[in-house]
């Protein structure tokens, strides 16, 4: 069996206080990840010294283009760079990186081609998740099966692992487009590998855990980002985006 290398991609746009622990618990799995990729989004604060004292090698975008911008900037440096898996999570600490085995494990040592964190399958746990948040990522499987006729339960979960190859030389996975480039990547990506069936891919139980308000919880905005993310599936489902 080849020697795998792993790339963690950790998108990270005004994550000053967070995106320090999250590359120092990265660190720890050194086992699993060869190499940590923190994509500062021309944050403002001070992001990309904070990765980069930690022990992250940081690629800052020359202006803020969102989050799926970041995470093809990440996919496209490792496979430039001979990585061939890459695992995604998140720069504000809702992830727990010590889950990354759970993710990184079946891609590895069993071949598939996508595991998808999922905090609602048995084994999986949410820590101060409100109300709304709680009913909208609820909502998205159901729309995700209506639409593709396959199940996915957490389709907005971030943490994700996966094969470099072949997923990103398959010509229906196109990430180089710009409608892409703030929370319409992620979904993309799932909608074109779930209806896929020559693709591997399972999900399993993580754990998100999201922060006080006065700590920083989200920077998505309502309605706006919340459409961000369905509208992949409405437009790949309709044939008006490729």
């Amino acid at each position: 069996m080849k020697k795998e290398k792993v790339i963690a991609v950790i998108p990270a746009y005004n994550e000053q206080g967070k995106i320090g622990k999250v590359v120092q618990k990265v660190k720890r799995q050194k086992k699993w990840v060869q190499l940590i990729c923190v994509v500062d989004d021309h944050s403002t604060d001070n992001t990309y010294t904070e990765a980069k004292t930690a022990g992250a090698f940081v690629i800052r975008q020359t202006r803020n283009m969102g989050v799926g911008a970041a995470i093809r900037t990440g996919i496209q440096y490792g496979r430039k760079n001979g990585y061939t898996i890459g695992v995604v999570l998140s720069g504000d600490d809702q992830h727990d990186p010590e889950e990354l085995p759970l993710v990184l494990g079946p891609v590895i040592k069993d071949g598939y081609d996508l595991i998808q964190g999922s905090r609602y399958i048995k084994g999986g746990h949410t820590v101060n998740q409100g109300l709304f948040r709680k009913v909208t990522t609820r909502i998205y499987p159901i729309l995700f099966f209506l639409l593709t006729g396959v199940t996915c339960t957490d389709v907005t979960n971030g943490l994700r692992a996966f094969k470099l190859d072949p997923l990103f030389r398959d010509k229906m996975i196109n990430l180089d487009q710009g409608w892409l480039n703030r929370y319409e990547l992620e979904v993309y990506l799932l909608y074109r590998i779930y209806t896929q069936k020559k693709y591997k891919k399972k999900e399993v139980p993580i754990t998100i855990k999201y922060h006080p308000k006065e700590i920083g919880s989200t920077k998505m905005s309502p309605l706006i980002d919340w459409w961000r993310i369905f509208r992949p599936m409405i437009f790949l489902k309709f044939g008006l985006k490729k």
